[in-house]
């Protein structure tokens, strides 16, 4: 018979694992929605990698919630869960490694982002910011609403902090943050998991 303080911390464990299962499905879902900032922030890949995270780790438990209940000398159930958890912890992993060298590189990745991104959320995030171009005013800089016309964009060069002007420092400004919440969750599950 498995005692009752090792029955309760496997219990506590397996929820956290459902908490982050449920966590990872629901925000990958939630981000998908129409929103300027996520969606610039966040692509379809990264999403898609989050919703199968979150799946695999509703699985898992799953598997868990099966392989507990079997009788004391059946042991087939753990076994496959042991192999499921190293199959989980080596998904996060990657996908925590991949977000976090996304980071390495925050401004030239999104300059790469901003470039292939439409013209039209372009416009959205210099009116957002009241910022025109990216890493300088005259790059891929859309000439409408607040950079009305290249006489006003080359007025923001001369200013006494043409950097304010600049897409660059309000958009890392929000992916960064993001990026590293969403690191730091991912390494930080996968590090109290790997202890348990």
């Amino acid at each position: 018979m498995v005692s009752k303080v090792l029955l309760g911390c496997w219990a506590f464990v397996d929820v956290w694992l459902l908490a982050a299962g449920v966590l990872s499905l629901i925000m990958s879902l939630v981000w998908k929605a129409p929103n300027l900032m996520i969606n610039f922030t966040m692509d379809a890949s990264e999403l898609t990698a989050g919703t199968a995270l979150g799946i695999m780790l509703l699985i898992t438990f799953a598997i868990s919630i099966f392989a507990i209940v079997q009788r004391n000398h059946v042991t087939g159930g753990l076994v496959l869960l042991n192999w499921v958890l190293i199959a989980d912890s080596i998904a996060v992993i990657v996908i925590g490694t991949y977000i976090w060298f996304s980071t390495l590189q925050e401004r030239n990745h999104y300059f790469g982002v901003w470039q292939s991104t439409t013209p039209d959320v372009r416009i959205q995030i210099q009116e957002k910011f009241q910022c025109c171009g990216y890493f300088l005013q005259n790059d891929t800089v859309e000439f409408t609403g607040f950079c009305a016309n290249k006489t006003f964009v080359d007025t923001l060069v001369n200013a006494t902090d043409p950097d304010q002007f600049r897409c660059v420092r309000p958009i890392t400004a929000f992916t960064d943050p993001m990026l590293n919440n969403i690191f730091s969750s991912t390494a930080s599950w996968q590090s109290s998991f790997a202890y348990s």
